[in-house]
Formats: C-alpha cells, structure tokens, sequence
C-alpha cells in the first residue's frame, strides 16, 4: 500500500470515530497534558487512538510522532516518520465550532523537507485533502491551486492566539493593510483552504506551531503552488519533533510574499 493511501484511511477512520464527538460533552474531559503541551481532550486521545491501532495494525514500519502521545515506535524497524495531530482545533471541536482537522504526513527523514505524502481531513464535512510530493494537492481526488489571479478580495490569514506585545506591533503593517483578516483556529486546515484558493496570505510569527500543527498543510500548500517561508524569509525547514516550534509565511505568489516580506521589515 502506498503511504499517501495508508494516510487517507488513517483520516478516515479518525473522521468515522469522532464526527459524533464535536460540541458535546462527551468531546472534552482533562486527559492531562499531551506531549505537545496542550491538554488532552478525549477527542483528541480518541483521534490519536485510532491511528496508531491502524498503523499498528497494518505494521507500519514507522515512527509516530504526535502531539499527544509524543514519540511511538509502531514496529521492530522503522523506514519512516508519521508526524500526527490527530486533532487540530480540540478547542473548536470541544465548542462545537465547525472548523477542526486530522492532519497526517509521511516523512522519510527527520526534516520537515523530507515529507513525502500528507493528508488533511475536515472532521465536520469529511473533506479530504491530500497531496504526495512532485504530484500535486487534490481536495477530495480533485486538483486544487492556491489563488493565482488577483482577487476582488485579499484575504489575509493571521494567527494571533497568545501573540506577544512585541510580535503584534511587528504585524502592525499587514494588519493595518488588509480589510479581511481571519483566523479559525486549525492551522492545518487553514493551509488546506490556503491550497484551495480561499485565502491568499497566511502569516505565524509566533514562534509557537509545533511541527504537528503544519508537517501535511506545508506539503498540501507547497503542492498547490504556494510558497512557504520561515522569519528569515528563506525556504522552511526543521528537524521533526512534537516539541519544535517554528513560525511561517504562506503567499500565493511571489509578488504578495515580496510585498508581505517589506512589510514585516524581514529583509
């Protein structure tokens, strides 16, 4: 079985076990604190449990890396890395607001360049995104490409959840710039809807995404044509790990990254 289709029924199965789970009580609970970091909610704990019981299943030669459950040796070898957050957005999930993801990727080294194969599942519509390095990213089997042309709106994606005072009055000029800034919470899922099309710029200079959060939305966005950069406005790239953290901009063309880039001073 190729990886990319080991992912896919991975996010599968992860969306059949907790599409019930979103806005309930049931979703939450205090599971402790995941490697990440972050408490674990039950959906969370319930989403990592159903990879690693496939992939244990299957005998994946591989390593796991996930956000709860931090590093997990799948078999006597491993040829590779899972790198997994099974539920990004646990906190919309818990509310029942409707954007949360099952981000999946594939690596046959310990860098985030050397991801081969990811996958993105939206645990409220079932939408899959997926992409295999050199092949293109495909939203439910369907090619998709971030947005070439000039829109009738810029769209900005800005994550700002426990921004220092110091960061924010870097983004000053971007904010003050755009008309339409959003942030939902997921930024896996937000670098797949910036590989569809719908947002044209997302930027984190916090400095604190774990390489979970965005191992598979780097591939998928890469694929569609979009281009990825760290604070120091060159190519990203990171060793693998639950407890790395990194900032990123991601521009729909090299044009509003140049212009994203003297705005944020980063040259």
């Amino acid at each position: 079985m190729e990886k990319i289709e080991v992912l896919e029924e991975a996010a599968k199965r992860v969306y059949n076990s907790v599409k019930h789970l979103p806005g309930t009580k049931e979703s939450a609970g205090d599971f402790g604190i995941g490697a990440g970091g972050d408490i674990s909610r039950k959906i969370d704990v319930l989403a990592e449990k159903t990879v690693l019981d496939y992939l244990r299943e299957i005998e994946l030669p591989c390593t796991v890396l996930g956000e709860e459950c931090g590093k997990v040796e799948i078999s006597g070898r491993s040829d590779g890395f899972v790198i997994m957050d099974a539920v990004d957005g646990s906190t919309n999930a818990v509310r029942g607001i409707p954007f949360s993801c099952c981000s999946l990727a594939y690596s046959t080294g310990n860098k985030l360049s050397s991801v081969t194969d990811a996958v993105i599942i939206d645990l409220y519509s079932g939408d899959l995104y997926s992409a295999s390095k050199g092949n293109g990213a495909f939203m439910n089997g369907k090619r998709i490409m971030v947005h070439k042309e000039r829109p009738p709106y810029f769209v900005v994606g800005l994550d700002m959840s426990g921004i220092s005072a110091e960061a924010l009055v870097k983004l000053a000029p971007i904010i003050s710039a755009s008309n339409h800034v959003r942030h939902f919470g997921a930024v896996a899922l937000e670098l797949a809807i910036f590989a569809r099309g719908l947002v044209d710029l997302f930027v984190d200079m916090r400095e604190k995404l774990r390489i979970t959060d965005v191992a598979a939305g780097f591939l998928i966005a890469s694929e569609a044509g979009g281009i990825i950069v760290g604070k120091n406005s060159k190519p990203i790239d990171s060793d693998l790990g639950y407890d790395k953290k990194i900032s990123f901009i991601a521009a729909a063309s090299r044009e509003i990254l140049d212009d994203t880039i003297t705005k944020l001073n980063l040259r």
